[in-house]
């Protein structure tokens, strides 16, 4: 540093290090990551006695496609996420969301069985699964 100030080299450290603390705290910050959240609405649980006299049947089983306590909108959800219901293929699925753009939003679960393909035992079997929200 012989051709340069002391003044010069005092603000030229100074730069130096400002830069270099402020990349470090950029990087530091591009390496956090934010805590994954998932939000659940839980069904009300019924007396813990009598599920467990009850031996779980396939009927009563969660469906895999489902998250615990998940409920699908059926007035406004898409063919995918009616696809994910137990009982509801790709071809239900599309026959729900066609009468809904054909009628109007569901006003009730049972207006369900107007929807070509479901019958009552779908429709019971869909029940804990469904919302009109």
């Amino acid at each position: 540093m012989a051709g340069i100030s002391r003044y010069e080299a005092a603000a030229l450290g100074l730069t130096a290090a400002f830069v270099l603390f402020t990349a470090g705290w950029f990087f530091a910050g591009q390496t956090e990551s934010e805590p994954y959240t998932v939000t659940v609405q839980q069904a009300a649980v019924s007396d813990a006695s009598s599920s467990a006299a009850q031996p779980e049947t396939a009927d009563t089983q969660q469906p895999d496609s489902l998250l615990e306590g998940e409920r699908i909108p059926v007035n406004t959800a898409d063919v995918y996420e009616l696809d994910r219901l137990p009982g509801i293929g790709p071809a239900k699925a599309q026959a729900i969301v066609t009468y809904r753009e054909e009628h109007g939003p569901f006003q009730s679960t049972d207006q369900l069985l107007e929807v070509s393909g479901i019958g009552q035992a779908t429709l019971e079997g869909l029940l804990d699964y469904i919302t009109l929200d």
